[in-house]
């Protein structure tokens, strides 16, 4: 885990905000000690050196990997897994190549698109170049960052309708998240998260839904970073996320052959967060791929596992399971051969 997250052993002291903050690694540590597992805390920054001594004195079972980033960078995750495959240390989660896939949005989309499988048309515009909207791309779009997650940059000003506001949000990205940016055809409907567990053989978990039909007129509905993170503007807008609604059998067989493709094709392994727009018409369009999505106890990934009659403690155990099979001459094996 990142250094800054390393729970201490007496949280007496923390306050609201710093129980927030640590609370995915807070709730995975105490969740796996008390399934009776021996756990050495340790955080990184910038520096691989204490992970190589701690996998050569410690010589750990399996790493529970929640880094996200490493010096400073969202798109290093993908190195300290692959060091971790060079050490021959299992570990939980996904594989590097389908972090590097998943991570930049552009490429998923391509793979995707080739295989077929519907999403919003885009374009990435490079730091360093300016905006020019191909002539395919109709507005209203979206302009997000090409390789953050967690709604990074994400506001109701990403969704723009005209050149002047697109120019003025891409530099946004460029400027303040420090990315490319993704210009994408904005997809109205409604936002639907589908969480999977495996490697070979694939656990779906019941599809999920961020409620949003209670925001403002004026709002578009999409996961801003408030939408997401602030409390108060939750229950003020009655902001809610669970059991996706009045889905029929056949369109739930749709989500569950769909996300099992992604997956697949995408090279993931461990356990992902697939995001997708359902539109009036009924389509389906995919918009993202998230490995390693947040695993607190109290965010969708464990609730959709709860309803699957999965609590948290048997998930994070599927999870180590999952991991023992990272490295090895069984890797990608399906757990339970």
């Amino acid at each position: 885990m990142h250094e800054d997250l390393v729970p201490p052993d007496d949280l007496s002291g923390l306050g609201p905000k710093e129980l927030a903050l640590l609370k995915t690694e807070r709730d995975v540590v105490t969740t796996i000690e008390e399934l009776g597992h021996e756990v050495l805390k340790l955080g990184l920054r910038d520096e691989l050196a204490p992970l190589r001594a701690a996998v050569q004195d410690w010589h750990p079972d399996v790493v529970f990997n929640l880094l996200e980033e490493f010096h400073g960078q969202a798109v290093f995750d993908q190195h300290v897994v692959s060091y971790l495959e060079l050490l021959r240390a299992p570990y939980t989660g996904c594989n590097p190549r389908g972090l590097v896939l998943a991570r930049d949005k552009a490429l998923a989309k391509k793979i995707l698109h080739y295989h077929r499988i519907r999403g919003p048309r885009f374009a990435v515009v490079p730091r360093g170049r300016r905006c020019r909207r191909p002539a395919r791309l109709g507005f209203p779009l979206i302009v997000k960052s090409l390789v953050e997650e967690a709604s990074t940059g994400i506001s109701n000003a990403s969704v723009v309708t005209s050149d002047d506001k697109l120019e003025e949000r891409v530099r946004f990205i460029h400027e303040k998240v420090g990315s490319d940016a993704i210009v994408e055809e904005y997809v109205d409907g409604r936002e639907i998260y589908l969480c999977l567990l495996g490697n070979q053989r694939l656990t779906v978990l019941p599809a999920w839904e961020l409620f949003l039909d209670r925001l403002p007129a004026d709002s578009p509905r999409i996961a801003t970073r408030r939408v997401k993170f602030d409390a108060e503007f939750q229950e003020r807008h009655h902001v809610e996320i669970g059991p996706a609604a009045a889905l029929s059998d056949a369109q739930l067989r749709q989500f569950e052959a769909l996300g099992k493709r992604i997956y697949r094709l995408l090279g993931l392994s461990g356990y992902a967060r697939l995001d997708f727009r359902l539109a009036a018409d009924g389509t389906i369009h995919f918009l993202e791929a998230n490995p390693n999505p947040e695993i607190a106890a109290d965010e969708e990934f464990a609730a959709a596992a709860a309803a699957d009659e999965l609590p948290y403690a048997a998930l994070l155990q599927r999870i180590l399971r999952l991991g023992l099979q990272s490295v090895g001459p069984d890797s990608g094996a399906d757990e339970d051969s």
